[in-house]
């Protein structure tokens, strides 16, 4: 090897090194939390990303008799059977129908496992949980009760271990 070579291996050896080392955290780091913004009756909300497991399109759905009126119905994701709820009915928001549009985004916490209507998705971001305040006082009891918290752009931050443990919103019933 002569002298470039050397120096172009020393280089490389050098970069490898800073690149192989673990990101330094900072404070704010730990507080960020990744969403999933998506538009509800006009409104913008949003879920953490932990509690998703994916956004399906809704295609068909069938309903369900003698269910509460937020339950939408049943949809069949790749031979999986999957509850919907409307977001929109169960927090008293203007219903506007369904489109082509429309999604199902499938929440997840390893025992519960359905998937709530979205009008459309917006996106998927970073925001950091210290720039959450508590409440809007435009907000109804019942979407206060599942809230995390309202960005200052007004984005409404829901609470997604709430929503699949809250005791109004899942349905056990027996015939």
């Amino acid at each position: 090897m002569n002298e470039t070579d050397v120096e172009r291996q020393r280089v490389l050896k050098a970069r490898a090194a800073v690149l192989a080392r673990e990101p330094e955290k900072s404070g704010a780091e730990g507080e960020r939390i990744e969403i999933i913004e998506f538009l509800l009756a006009d409104e913008r909300y949003a879920i953490e990303s932990v509690y998703i497991g994916e956004v399906y399109p809704l295609k068909n759905f069938t309903p369900l008799p003698c269910t509460p009126a937020f339950v939408l119905g049943v949809i069949n994701m790749r031979g999986k059977i999957l509850s919907v709820v409307d977001l929109r009915i169960f927090f008293d928001l203007p219903n506007r129908g369904l489109s082509d549009l429309n999604k199902v985004i499938i929440l997840h916490d390893g025992g519960m496992e359905f998937g709530i209507l979205a009008d459309a998705i917006i996106a998927a971001r970073w925001i950091s949980r210290s720039s959450l305040f508590s409440s809007l006082p435009t907000l109804t009891e019942i979407r206060a009760e599942y809230l995390l918290g309202v960005t200052k752009e007004r984005l409404v931050v829901l609470d997604g271990g709430k929503i699949l443990s809250g005791p109004d919103i899942v349905v056990h019933e027996e015939v």
